[in-house]
């Protein structure tokens, strides 16, 4: 029997309205196998994170990730966030010698084909004595040993309970018989600084459109992925739900407006935790900024709830003076919250000697003004901190600049007010140490209280968990009381996705806390 045309394409049309509509548990059961040619597409506005080596991938969570799919850690976390063996099948605590053991797996192989043993490990630790990584601290690794080609034996200088989080499952370990021929790693993007243990190879990498292709390593020892290629790509924010909808990507982010829209259309909507936050970072380097007090001011001048329910819509929690998120498990509520109060905010200005006059602050008769830098993606936040703060009398102005110059002009200090955010506040609570005394952008760089100093310390030391939660619940109350930055909020993200592949958000975040829903475990078969 002959069939029309038409017939053809109206058969056609019907079968896209139903896979768009009334086909939404059948796609959420039914696993597709891939074709040998068929690529697996992230969507991402922002596109380039940097060439994903361990050391030229740029220093945020998106640029981690992908180099995560070619470079395997000791340990990593799974779908729990419970840890499991990566290069190390075994790993356990001596307390007697202050010392972990991994036992390394013996059937893995580098990208090349070289053998992976404890030397490469070892090699590791050594070569960031030289050459520093940014996401993980190994100044508390006395030294290590190999008792055998795959046992090794990291001894500590002291307790350090952040170890297996921030070290052995966040470290990339670099393939000695490469790496000892790189001295300057930071600038090296020759293609053999992406050799690697991880269940991807890249095979095309492009700065300027910011794409990204993986093709699977077959030979992996936890198991062939079950894609064959992996690609990032870059789409316009607002055009990232129409590529998931029509398959030009198999998952990114959406609006929360389209959660149950998109749900009905047979799609996986993931919800995030709140362990990202969007952060005012003051200019501790200048006056008043360097003033507790003044901070004080403008915590209690700067309606975060308003921020909440108009720059997000309600997809938020408002953000925590302490730092830590509500919903984390190590959060502690008895700390000073800031409810808005403009008054109270305009009586420590007073009580700093600002005077209002015509509207505006003034202190020895010169007029007092403030600057927000920011980046496109904060505007909105900017503008309505700006309004709250030409409230109080503070003149202030907007600057927006891209992302990452906002980044590099935080790193140097050349900046009053900075509105940016960053996650990570997930992952073992050393997170508090890196975003408040490290020498990053993310950080408050804050050194001038010696109690918080000696916590902070003290908390990386504490295997007791209890003991830990006590010192914690401190550390915020005396955070909440210095604001060397403030929290604004903690954004509820949405991720859409197809049916191809089960991601997850990982709980207590990849890596060192990273909350992105793209575990390299999700790929494997």
């Amino acid at each position: 029997m002959k069939i029309s045309k038409r017939t053809i394409i109206l058969t056609m049309i019907i079968l896209l309205l139903l896979s768009l509509t009334g086909c939404g548990r059948e796609n959420k059961e039914k696993k597709t196998v891939f074709q040998e040619d068929e690529v697996y597409t992230i969507a991402d506005s922002t596109g380039d994170w940097g060439f994903p080596a361990p050391y030229t991938h740029y220093n945020r969570g998106p640029g981690y990730v992908r180099m995560s799919l070619i470079f395997d850690t000791l340990i990593w976390k799974d779908k729990t966030g419970s840890f499991v063996g990566a290069l190390a099948q075994k790993w356990e605590y001596v307390e007697d010698d202050t010392a972990f053991v991994f036992q390394l797996r013996k059937d893995v192989k580098w990208h090349d084909g070289e053998s992976f043993t404890a030397a490469d490990v070892l090699f590791t630790l050594d070569y960031l004595k030289e050459h520093p990584y940014s996401w993980s601290d190994i100044s508390l690794i006395d030294r290590a040993e190999a008792l055998d080609s795959h046992t090794v034996k990291v001894y500590l200088k002291k307790a350090y309970a952040p170890l297996l989080a921030n070290v052995a499952g966040t470290l990339p370990i670099l393939p000695r018989h490469i790496y000892k021929n790189i001295n300057s790693p930071l600038e090296y993007t020759e293609s053999d600084a992406l050799v690697g243990t991880g269940p991807f190879k890249l095979v095309d990498y492009n700065k300027e459109h910011g794409t990204y292709l993986y093709a699977a390593n077959e030979d992996y020892y936890l198991g062939q992925p079950r894609i064959n290629k992996l690609q990032f790509i870059k789409i316009g924010e607002q055009m990232i739900p129409n590529a998931v909808l029509d398959g030009t990507a198999n998952t990114g982010s959406i609006p929360p407006e389209l959660v149950e829209q998109f749900k009905a259309k047979g799609l996986t909507v993931l919800v995030s935790d709140h362990s990202w936050n969007a952060k005012l970072k003051f200019n501790l380097q200048e006056e008043p900024f360097a003033n507790k007090k003044f901070r004080q001011a403008l915590a209690y001048g700067i309606d975060r709830k308003k921020l909440v329910n108009i720059s997000q819509r309600g997809h938020a929690v408002i953000g925590s003076p302490g730092f830590i998120p509500p919903d984390n498990p190590w959060y502690s509520s008895e700390i000073e919250q800031y409810d808005y109060n403009p008054e109270k905010a305009r009586k420590l200005l007073e009580e700093l000697g600002y005077v209002l006059e015509r509207e505006f602050l003034e202190k020895g008769s010169k007029p007092f003004t403030v600057e927000i830098l920011t980046s496109g993606r904060f505007s909105g936040d900017a503008e309505l901190v700006k309004n709250d703060l030409d409230k109080l009398g503070i003149k202030t102005t907007v600057r927006s600049m891209d992302g990452k110059t906002v980044d590099a002009r935080t790193t140097e200090w050349s900046f009053q007010l900075v509105i940016s955010g960053h996650g990570g506040l997930g992952g073992d609570p050393a997170f508090f140490n890196t975003n408040v005394l490290a020498d990053t952008f993310h950080s408050a760089r804050y050194k001038d209280n010696q109690e918080l100093l000696s916590l902070l310390n003290q908390q990386l030391e504490t295997i007791d968990e209890n003991k830990r939660r006590e010192l914690l619940a401190e550390i915020q109350k005396i955070y909440a009381i210095d604001i060397p930055a403030l929290s604004l909020y903690y954004p509820t993200t949405y991720e859409a996705m197809d049916s191809k592949v089960d991601l997850y958000y990982t709980p207590g975040g990849l890596a060192s806390g990273i909350p992105i829903a793209l575990n390299k475990l999700s790929f494997l078969q």
